[in-house]
């Protein structure tokens, strides 16, 4: 069985790593690495624009990708962070275009510790999006993610069945305001009361 170790070793030799989050199974990627980047677009079939999410190991480290972090943002973190909210900020100009939309950058934390420990070891951001190709339903096990994607993925990190009913909340700031992308685990009415 790899451990997480293995698991950091491949991400930083530009592989791809299946690994647990607090929702589903996710595949990373360096999202510093071209070279990890094209072989996570190309395993997908996911076709250009549409951005993949990011999973930041702490606040600090998430917030690095973004030119800046609206006070709202802050707020939202200290809410819901760890968990099941991506945040999208503006972003800053050395991030990968594909893992960019018109609003910029989504990022998490998660609580997973797996997926944490894994961003923690690279020392930066990992992708985290869904462990299957594009079209397809997202994994709720290891036996799920591999059959989608077998060996074309160096390591399969086991974390068990995750139960997540629902993808995180995906929610845009900027300076002028919030706005919501995509309706998740945490509902538009707990955003909300976050930013009374």
């Amino acid at each position: 069985m790899p451990s997480v170790e293995d698991g950091i070793a491949a991400l930083q030799a530009g592989e791809l790593v299946v690994y647990p989050t607090e929702t589903f199974y996710a595949i990373g990627a360096d999202a510093f690495s071209s070279i990890a980047l094209r072989r996570l677009f190309q395993l997908k079939g996911r076709e250009p624009g549409k951005p993949v999410g990011l999973i930041a190991a702490d606040s600090a480290m998430a917030f690095s990708v973004a030119r800046e972090v609206p006070l709202d943002a802050r707020r939202l973190a200290d809410a819901f962070w760890p968990g099941p909210l991506t945040l999208v900020l503006p972003a800053r100009g050395e991030i990968a275009s594909e893992l960019t939309g018109p609003d910029g950058v989504g990022v998490r934390v998660s609580p997973n510790p797996v997926a944490r420990a894994l961003s923690a070891g690279v020392g930066r951001p990992i992708t985290a999006t869904s462990a299957n190709l594009s079209g397809e339903a997202p994994a709720s096990t290891l036996k799920q993610a591999r059959a989608g994607l077998d060996e074309k993925v160096k390591v399969y990190l086991e974390g068990g069945k995750l139960t997540a009913l629902a993808p995180s909340s995906v929610v845009a700031i900027n300076a002028s305001g919030w706005k919501m992308v995509r309706v998740g685990a945490i509902s538009e009415d707990q955003i909300a009361a976050a930013l009374k």
